[in-house]
């Protein structure tokens, strides 16, 4: 659903901001968002670090203020801090090509500076867009991240980029029909798991956390905006790859209250222990801390009265009672034992 929401021609979900900058989105195929996404990252990387030769040429030519190209080379890399730098060698560049003021290389230049200065000066203008740094976003459903295209994905991960990825877990493949992923929960009815499935939900948080140097989180909306607005700026920030795990209420779960509630929903499956928020962060190992942080609350509701709620689960009882009774059990186990690996993690 997000892949065709995302581009749903000819209404788009994206904007501008007064500046008139915003995101650029594109997909290719439904399993391949992560390469898709890291192929934008390395073009990107590609035309910056050229950028940056071309602005330290003309700085090295006297063409440019050695401030200004310090400025930016030195924050190239800081998605704050590079939007002004880059304005800077942009009005430079623009004003040096506009007062022809390319001829008068500084002494001490090169000779041939003049045309070399003048080439560079129209490739920063050319490409000016790629100055700045970019934030680049891989998002899609837990059928593409857990399954499908969970290979890429891990590749993508581990190669150490400054990559974010934001996962949307309906714990099923929602846009091609309701099928079962290994996000589907122990005792949850879909296409391929119609008499429930019968074993536990991956774990694709921890198995991220192992790299040591990949940020995770795992985020509900509806339970606590607070932490998963936190999250959000904590990958954003984090220099290196970085995943976002959000529990996303689906019409394939059958929620009894309506889907015009989710935020609900969220909420109650969290507070039941069902889906746990929690946030591992690799800086804090450098400043001696546990770098995970367990966010959930101790569980306060029934979670076999929560899956009681949802079609998912219920329409299993009625169709095979004794078979739904065991998973229940089974899926009520699973969830305490994540939680309690959770406090393990966190040090509670």
């Amino acid at each position: 659903c997000s892949s065709a929401y995302g581009g749903s021609t000819p209404s788009t979900p994206y904007t501008t901001d007064k500046e008139g900058r915003g995101p650029t989105w594109a997909m290719s195929l439904f399993e391949d968002n992560a390469e898709y996404a890291y192929g934008f990252l390395l073009g990107h990387e590609a035309v910056q670090q050229e950028l940056a030769a071309r602005v330290e040429g003309l700085a090295e030519a006297g063409a440019l203020a050695r401030d200004v190209a310090d400025g930016y080379l030195a924050s190239m890399h800081d998605f704050e801090a590079s939007d002004a730098a880059s304005d800077a060698v942009v009005a430079a560049v623009e004003a040096l090509v506009g007062g022809r003021v390319v001829a008068d290389v500084a002494d001490g230049g090169r000779q041939d500076a003049a045309p070399t200065v003048f080439e560079d000066a129209l490739y920063i203008l050319k490409n000016k867009e790629y100055l700045a740094k970019k934030s680049f976003w891989a998002f899609g459903g837990d059928g593409w991240a857990y399954d499908i295209g969970y290979g890429g994905l891990d590749h993508v991960l581990a190669q150490g980029k400054d990559i974010n990825v934001l996962v949307m877990d309906t714990e099923v493949y929602s846009n091609t029909g309701g099928q079962s992923s290994k996000a589907t929960t122990t005792g949850a009815v879909a296409k391929f798991a119609a008499a429930g499935k019968d074993v536990k939900k991956k774990d694709l948080g921890l198995m991220a956390v192992s790299y040591g140097y990949v940020y995770v989180a795992q985020i509900a909306l509806g339970y606590d905006q607070n932490q998963a607005l936190a999250a959000i700026r904590e990958a954003e920030s984090y220099p290196g790859p970085s995943m976002i795990i959000a529990y996303c209420p689906c019409i394939e779960h059958g929620p009894k209250i309506g889907m015009g509630k989710s935020q609900e929903e969220i909420k109650r499956a969290v507070e039941a222990g069902y889906w746990h928020c929690w946030r591992y962060d690799p800086r804090r190992k450098d400043a001696g801390e546990n770098p995970f942080t367990l966010d959930s609350k101790p569980p306060t509701g029934d979670i076999r009265e929560f899956m009681g709620s949802e079609g998912r689960f219920a329409s299993l009882a009625l169709a095979y009672p004794e078979r739904a009774e065991r998973l229940y059990a089974k899926a009520a186990k699973d969830a305490a034992e994540r939680y309690e690996t959770y406090k393990k993690l966190a040090g509670v």
